[in-house]
């Protein structure tokens, strides 16, 4: 019975690795516009109501939930897969070099 051989396509990890690259990169949008685009002047909902306060506070809860719950944790696991699949990447290059050699 044949042995099974297995192959890794090393472009596609490499293609991989760029794309989640630029995903990161686009991310830097969306969290500027929760950062920079979504203040609240003074006055910008009205003023003197009772629920004035509460409102641009609810906002501010928001936009760092926003940056700390959602965009930061999606950015990390981004992130974690990239290196992760650029290390077996790594791997599998320095396997094929060396099964070359022999």
């Amino acid at each position: 019975m044949a042995k099974e051989q297995y192959r890794v396509d090393l472009d596609a990890l490499d293609q991989v690795v760029r794309e989640l690259n630029e995903i990161l990169r686009d991310m830097g949008g969306p969290k500027r516009t929760a950062e920079n685009n979504t203040y609240l002047a003074p006055g910008a909902l009205g003023v003197n109501f009772s629920e004035q306060q509460e409102l641009y506070d609810a906002h501010d809860k928001m936009v760092d939930h926003l940056k700390h719950d959602v965009i930061a944790p999606l950015e990390k696991l981004i992130d974690d897969f990239g290196q992760k699949t650029k290390k077996v990447k790594g791997a599998y290059d320095d396997a094929e070099a060396e099964n070359a050699v022999r």
